[in-house]
């Protein structure tokens, strides 16, 4: 990485750029570009982002950053490749177990705890529903005979 910065910091300095000129046209904060500049690779986020900024600061410079990203990625490789197994397992059932561990504030509880009781009221609304259908054909049929309607009920002794 340190050769990477070095490129940078000298195409900036040969250009006659000054950081905060980059700043402005890049629209990226100076302190992220001194970042850059320095190597400090621990300054930032996510490598995606940093490898973001790598991209425009190089395009910008007019260097090719194809070639940086590819320098940046075999600088990555040899870094990753030296952190022993059992530390990576380590760091990922760390992440596993965290994420297991759902915290959840009582807002968001209580939205789940309305959710479901619409979802009740709603099912219970639909049940009755059916069950009126259900009652209003039924009477129709009681008083339906041979598709007429049954106007007197006659009793037989």
């Amino acid at each position: 990485m340190d050769g990477i910065a070095e490129l940078l910091k000298t195409a900036r300095e040969e250009a006659g750029l000054d950081i905060e000129e980059v700043s402005k046209d890049l629209d990226i904060n100076s302190l992220i570009l001194m970042n850059l500049e320095e190597g400090k690779i621990g300054a930032f986020k996510d490598i995606f982002t940093l490898k973001e900024y790598l991209i425009n600061y190089s395009k910008y410079l007019g260097l090719n950053s194809q070639k940086i990203i590819d320098e940046f990625n075999e600088y990555l490789f040899e870094y990753t490749s030296k952190i022993p197994v059992k530390d990576i397992e380590k760091t990922i059932e760390s992440i596993n177990s965290e994420k297991e561990e759902k915290v959840s504030s009582p807002y968001t509880m209580a939205n789940i705890k309305k959710k479901k009781i619409r979802a009740i009221y709603i099912l219970v609304y639909l049940l009755i529903f059916i069950l009126v259908i259900l009652a209003i054909y039924w009477s129709v049929n009681q008083i339906t005979i041979e598709k007429r309607n049954a106007y007197v009920v006659s009793y037989r002794k």
